[in-house]
């Protein structure tokens, strides 16, 4: 009975002494997203090519959205034109230099498809609510109907991939474009 008594004892300790080891890994886990996802807004402050109204904005939605916008997602290559500056282009091996005046303006062409501006208008995305840049990206609808005879859906943009992006992204995204100044596309 004795030996009996000591073994539960013993089963017992070991069961506390892992619930403690799985609850300060997931401690250790939640602190190192934490520690990564403050990197990524300060890096997306870093990079932010024009100047930010942070004025009634989550500031961390706004740095996040940034470092997605910038570092992740490319969307200056296409909705900027052109999207660097004479002597910045990184594509002929120059320092990148972000053409800040005409900033997400669109005006790229890809065949008989222009890219939008996404620079706000009323104060939101290309004039949408966040609903319906929601909707946007998890299913490419036009809602300008710009090319309803090829199809009701974005055509260059590529949607399909920034579909499976979380809510969270998608927020960071729009609270990134909503704090930038407004711009007009380039020649």
């Amino acid at each position: 009975m004795k030996y009996l008594a000591t073994s539960i004892l013993a089963i017992a300790a070991i069961g506390v002494s892992l619930g403690v080891m799985q609850h300060k890994a997931h401690a250790d886990n939640d602190s190192s997203q934490e520690a990564l996802e403050r990197n990524r807004i300060e890096e997306g402050f870093r990079i932010a090519p024009v100047y930010l109204n942070y004025d009634h904005k989550d500031r961390n939605l706004v740095g996040l959205g940034s470092y997605l916008v910038n570092a992740v997602g490319g969307c200056n290559d296409c909705h900027t034109n052109p999207s660097y500056l004479p002597g910045g282009d990184p594509f002929r091996g120059q320092t990148k230099i972000v053409n800040s005046q005409h900033y997400l303006a669109g005006g790229q062409a890809f065949g008989p498809f222009i890219s939008r501006n996404l620079t706000p208008e009323n104060g939101l995305p290309e004039g949408h609510t966040l609903a319906e840049f929601k909707n946007i990206l998890r299913t490419g609808i036009d809602y300008d109907h710009l090319h309803p005879q090829i199809s009701p859906l974005l055509q260059v943009m590529p949607w399909p991939t920034y579909q499976s992006m979380t809510d969270h992204d998608i927020e960071a995204i729009y609270a990134y474009l909503s704090s930038i100044p407004p711009a007009t596309p380039g020649p």
